[in-house]
């Protein structure tokens, strides 16, 4: 009888968790269509927007242009405004399981993800627009008569742009797997330099053949690397004076 109650109980747990985890991605998923609808909307000022740093003429070369250019500006936009809701939805499944303190830690998290987010985006617009841009302007000197396309120009931006936005996000990934114990501060110390050699070569993936362009996108990934180990340290010491004041209460009471 025992085991049957446990066993329903279960379920009911497994139940629970699957309903909460559904109704955090449904609103997720609004919060997706919603932000691509306003996208959408606004998918010419912020072409123009873009407009406004290109040193030349874009062509459409077909109608499907057109529609690409529409469907990926309102993703982008959908997906930065998304960011923020898709990061409170997962701390809401996962507060339950949170102490008071390390729920309001962790809510900090949040504003802290978007504005990385949108920092490594702004980083890689710069880099792409003043550097390598012109960079890749003045290997033609004449050459040839230069066409640009809309969905080819944007392709390459977002290439460039993207990653910058996704390895922003380093220390925060970095505090939180200390936080979870799966990473410390002497495991990113070890290995660092396995670190800066995977770092220089996505520099490299991401930037024109030059060497001064690559450590002009180099250097700062190994920044944010050195800035995540300094995180790491100070979440972990916050971890191990935290076990310190649990031994030290649970020996009191033996």
């Amino acid at each position: 009888m025992d085991d049957l109650k446990t066993r329903n109980d279960t379920e009911m747990n497994v139940t629970d968790h699957l309903t909460e985890l559904r109704k955090r991605i449904i609103w997720t998923l609004v919060a997706f269509v919603a932000f691509f609808v306003v996208g959408f909307l606004y998918v010419r000022d912020i072409f123009e927007w873009f407009k406004m740093d290109v040193p030349f003429e874009l062509h459409f070369t077909g109608p499907g242009d057109i529609i690409w250019i529409f469907f990926t500006i309102a993703s982008l936009a959908a997906i930065i405004g998304t960011l923020p809701v898709l990061s409170l939805q997962v701390w809401m499944f996962v507060r339950p399981a949170l102490t008071s303190k390390e729920r309001k830690v962790s809510l900090s998290y949040i504003p802290a993800i978007f504005l990385l987010f949108l920092g490594g985006l702004a980083f890689g617009y710069i880099v792409f627009v003043k550097l390598i841009l012109p960079f890749l302007l003045s290997l033609n000197d004449g050459m040839a008569t230069e066409i640009f396309t809309v969905d080819r120009y944007f392709k390459f931006l977002f290439r460039v742009t993207l990653p910058f936005a996704v390895l922003f996000e380093i220390p925060i990934i970095t505090m939180f797997l200390t936080s979870l114990g799966i990473v410390n501060p002497a495991f990113l110390v070890k290995v660092r330099k396995y670190a800066y050699f995977v770092l220089i070569i996505i520099g490299t993936m991401i930037s024109p053949p030059d060497f001064v362009l690559q450590l002009v996108v180099a250097v700062p990934l190994i920044v944010l690397y050195e800035v995540s180990i300094i995180l790491s340290r100070m979440v972990y010491r916050r971890k191990l004076k935290k076990h310190q004041a649990f031994m030290e209460e649970d020996s009191e009471d033996e």
